[in-house]
């Protein structure tokens, strides 16, 4: 037997677990119709103890991944409620065009999630307009003194010690925003958008990635001059620890590059930093919030970390590796799936209004142990990718 039968054969026993998480995934498109008269047109931001959202209150990074929930239900169902209550959702994403203080580096995660799929899920040109602006806004905010995109705005004199910190700085986010420069690429066949994007990833490559495979949340740059500096963090528990939800961000966002590109330097890249999370979280089925955490530290796991990564790991197991390696992948993916479902799952309880608990959205600032719209997001998306759906809007 060859080895594409090897592995086809070898898939069988995955079976009941996808039907398991085929379950969870009709309850994910139940609980997001259930929800929609209460969300209205609000965008949840993040979970209270008692499972009910906190919207945000204007433009914000997180305001796409409902948008993006919606999208995955509309393409399940076709059910028309979902694609309206996106499109209802537009004239909050023309501020953000409209106006350049709401705009910085995730707006790949809004326009993606929002527009992109618009356009591809229904032909509106109107959404694909609004997906080109975004994509050339992102572009120029690529800094090519040092080949990276900058992440958060300057603010300018009124606060000067967060334009201190904001200006040449890189983050780990980003890896997950470029898919809309390889879309804006294939709409307008400008490789501007294209270069800009691979530019930026093997500058991650190069300095968000440590040697032994673990990264850093952020790095920075001189601003005038482009020259590395240091690796820092924003969100995890120190400069030199490794933050979970970023490796995460850099697993997906490194294999979507590559299948966005075809460059096997960022499959590479990716191959190494799954290989590191898996060591990471050794026996676990979830991850904490950050790999090294010191015994007086609080380890709380990170459903939203453990979402992106599993989506991520499922998307690395389909390219054109090894069928040993990719079902690997797989089997790690479906091992933080399980875990999601037994700790995580609000899907069977009637009082959440999210589909997974216990996000850590950023822990030094107590944001912690809440319901995520991104893990909700990528739990959905993961979940699409066990039952072989291969259509998304990176």
């Amino acid at each position: 037997m060859n080895d594409v039968a090897d592995s086809y054969f070898a898939q069988e026993q995955h079976v009941p677990r996808e039907e398991k998480l085929e379950q969870v995934l009709l309850r994910c498109v139940d609980r997001l119709r259930q929800q929609m008269p209460i969300h209205g047109l609000r965008n949840p931001k993040i979970g209270t103890a008692g499972n009910r959202w906190i919207y945000c209150d204007g433009p914000d990074w997180v305001m796409s991944f409902l948008s993006g929930q919606y999208w995955l239900a509309y393409q399940l169902t076709g059910d028309a409620a979902f694609r309206n209550a996106v499109q209802a959702r537009r004239p909050d994403f023309q501020t953000i065009l409209e106006h350049y203080r709401y705009r910085d580096h995730d707006l790949g995660f809004q326009f993606s999630l929002h527009s992109v799929a618009d356009w591809q899920l229904t032909g509106d040109r109107e959404a694909r307009d609004m997906g080109l602006k975004a994509a050339f806004a992102l572009l120029n905010r690529f800094r090519p003194e040092g080949d990276y995109i900058q992440a958060w705005s300057p603010t300018g004199p009124h606060d000067r010690a967060k334009a201190a910190f904001a200006n040449g700085r890189m983050i780990a986010d980003t890896m997950q925003n470029l898919g809309l420069l390889y879309w804006a690429t294939r709409e307008t066949g400008i490789r501007e958008y294209h270069e800009v994007a691979e530019a930026h990833a093997i500058t991650c490559a190069n300095t968000l990635v440590r040697a032994d495979d673990t990264s850093f949340h952020t790095f920075l740059f001189d601003p005038a001059s482009g020259e590395p500096l240091r690796g820092e963090t924003h969100q995890g528990y120190a400069d030199q620890s490794c933050w979970a939800r970023g490796q995460a961000w850099l697993m997906h966002g490194f294999t979507q590059c590559y299948v966005n590109s075809g460059n096997r330097a960022h499959l590479d890249v990716a191959r190494r930093l799954c290989a590191k999370a898996e060591a990471l979280i050794g026996d676990a089925t979830l991850p904490v919030w950050d790999f090294n955490l010191p015994d007086t530290a609080e380890p709380y796991i990170d459903s939203s970390a453990a979402a992106v990564m599993a989506s991520g790991l499922l998307l690395l197991s389909r390219q054109d590796i090894d069928p040993q390696e990719a079902e690997r992948w797989y089997t790690f993916a479906i091992r933080l799936l399980n875990g999601l479902v037994d700790q995580c799952d609000l899907t069977c309880d009637p009082q959440a209004q999210g589909l997974l608990a216990h996000g850590a959205a950023h822990v030094p600032a107590g944001r912690c142990d809440a319901m995520l719209p991104y893990g909700d997001y990528y739990f959905m998306e993961a979940l699409m990718r066990v039952q072989g759906h291969e259509r998304f809007f990176w």
